[in-house]
């Protein structure tokens, strides 16, 4: 008999343009019992993005009248926006026995981090500054304008990186992808970790 699994938790953050979106929707097609925590924002979506899957797009109403509501693990502002961690969807999912990633700037990996001092957090750089334009640039959804206020905030947000237990460079896409898998991959066998979910097992085996 083993003991009832609780899931891991995994923070990855990035300036914006590094490649964490794209890095992390392959992960989870990768890895078992992987769930993306959504996040709830005020920002417009991008064109791609479909509600409830990439995002909760709330007005900034409901998300206040959300905020009073303690509904939210954590909160941040980036860009003008407003981005918020479900409080009861974490829970639902971790008590299932399923890992989460959350996709979130630094100030939201240090309140979760606060929350949760187990879970592990990875940040993503770019291999270079110029590189980091390029990629947003080349999205195209951006002013010129908006692209060097993001690139002048991707530094401030690039300032935490010694906050964070893994960093990965994200040169080549592959490359970063299966550092990123390694990293969850070792951290699911970790001793502490499976210890408390195997602790029956381990008991009978060794008692």
């Amino acid at each position: 008999m083993i003991n009832k699994k609780q899931g891991n938790l995994f923070i990855i953050s990035a300036a914006s343009g590094a490649g964490k979106t794209s890095l992390v929707k392959k992960l989870l097609t990768l890895i078992n019992d992987l769930t993306l925590s959504i996040s709830h924002t005020t920002r417009d979506p991008r064109p791609s993005e479909i509600d409830g899957k990439d995002y909760f797009f709330v007005t900034n109403k409901i998300f206040e009248a959300m905020m009073k509501e303690d509904k939210f693990l954590e909160t941040a502002k980036c860009h003008g926006s407003f981005y918020g961690t479900s409080r009861n969807f974490v829970e639902e999912v971790r008590d299932a026995g399923k890992d989460i990633i959350f996709e979130i700037d630094w100030q939201g990996a240090k309140s979760i981090k606060a929350i949760f001092p187990e879970a592990i957090s990875i940040f993503i750089l770019p291999p270079s500054l110029k590189k980091l334009e390029e990629r947003l640039t080349a999205r195209g959804q951006d002013s010129e304008d908006t692209i060097k206020a993001r690139l002048s905030a991707a530094k401030s947000e690039m300032s935490h990186v010694n906050q964070f237990d893994y960093v990965t460079i994200n040169d080549k896409f592959d490359d970063a992808l299966e550092e990123l898998r390694s990293i969850i991959m070792a951290e699911k066998l970790n001793t502490k970790h499976q210890t408390n979910n195997y602790q029956k097992l381990i008991d009978q085996l060794t008692k």
